[in-house]
């Protein structure tokens, strides 16, 4: 059998054997059914006050493969939660180097470890995963050693491979491209939306960012576009409940999209269904799904859908 593209890619200095051991697990991959989006956390920033919504993952299933989104505070129980079977993970992609988007990066591909993982998992972040994924193994390196000794487990880091990316094609392979942008979310600089093209069909992610009317021309013509969106009625009584109220109300308004802006870019790029993600605020019960629709409508008249945690939507 000969080794793929992908495999000399990332496995580097790699045992035969580790090698023999990533055919096999892909050999025996799982059905993971239709081809799908996952909306699995939701939330706008770090603030946990209950399991949903929970900080921002997502995870798009295309011809048996998961690709992942964003790994925000509790993305692992939401991935089991949404029947992804750890040791499936390939592909991983975090948008931006804020907490809720790559806080649980480590605990992801830890836990897709002990649940059995053989395959290597690619790791695609801004300049800075590198460094992220060494802390992360040493802090957990004595139960790292002591699992690859004790239970016979591959080594889990040279099962991760990082790989760092900045704006144009991040991955291409096997009818997937990805693509990104650069996008407006100071005082994080690289930050970026994603482009998957799926065969015949396109998602987008805006990531973190502010009104950027660049991203309708990325966006244009996709099938989905999964932006963020910000409540401006309810942004003075969050600040309200928070502290630091005059920088946050400072940040959130540089950084983030306010709804009529988000309808925007949806109609500049002709998008067909506009998915709205990292909601802010997130935590006001008095925001319906509808009233986030309601409060686009004005600049978008195509379909709306206000995300919820485990939300699927068939591609």
């Amino acid at each position: 059998m000969s080794i793929d593209r992908r495999t000399l890619l990332t496995t580097g200095g790699a045992s035969v054997a580790a090698i023999a051991l990533s055919r096999t697990a892909v050999a025996q991959a799982p059905d993971l059914g239709r081809d799908r989006l996952v909306m699995l956390g939701t939330r706008g920033g770090p603030a946990i006050q209950g399991y949903a919504p929970s900080p921002s993952c997502s995870l798009l299933i295309y011809k048996g493969v998961p690709y992942v989104v964003d790994t925000g505070y509790g993305a692992t129980f939401k991935l089991v939660e949404a029947g992804l079977p750890l040791p499936a993970l390939r592909y991983i992609f975090i948008t931006h180097h804020h907490s809720d988007h790559n806080l649980e990066l480590g605990p992801v591909v830890y836990n897709a470890w002990v649940n059995g993982l053989r395959a290597t998992i690619d790791v695609y972040a801004p300049p800075g995963v590198k460094a992220l994924l060494a802390g992360y193994w040493q802090s957990n390196r004595y139960d790292i050693d002591i699992r690859v000794s004790d239970e016979g487990r591959p080594d889990l880091r040279t099962l991760v491979v990082p790989h760092e990316y900045g704006e144009g094609t991040v991955l291409a392979n096997a009818g997937v491209e990805v693509t990104a942008l650069r996008n407006l979310h100071p005082p994080v600089t690289d930050s970026f939306a994603l482009k998957f093209r799926l065969g015949d069909k396109t998602v987008v992610f805006s990531g973190d960012t502010a009104y950027f009317p660049p991203l309708a021309e990325f966006a244009k013509g996709a099938d989905f576009l999964v932006h963020e969106v910000m409540y401006e009625p309810a942004l003075e009584a969050l600040v309200r409940r928070r502290p630091n109220a005059a920088t946050l109300m400072q940040h959130l308004r540089a950084s983030h999209t306010l709804t009529e802006d988000v309808g925007k870019i949806a109609t500049q790029a002709g998008v067909k269904t506009l998915v709205l993600n990292h909601f802010v605020p997130a935590d006001d019960k008095s925001l319906t799904p509808q009233m986030w629709i309601d409060a686009v409508r004005p600049t978008f008249a195509g379909t709306i859908i206000a995300a919820r945690d485990l939300l699927e939507i068939p591609l």
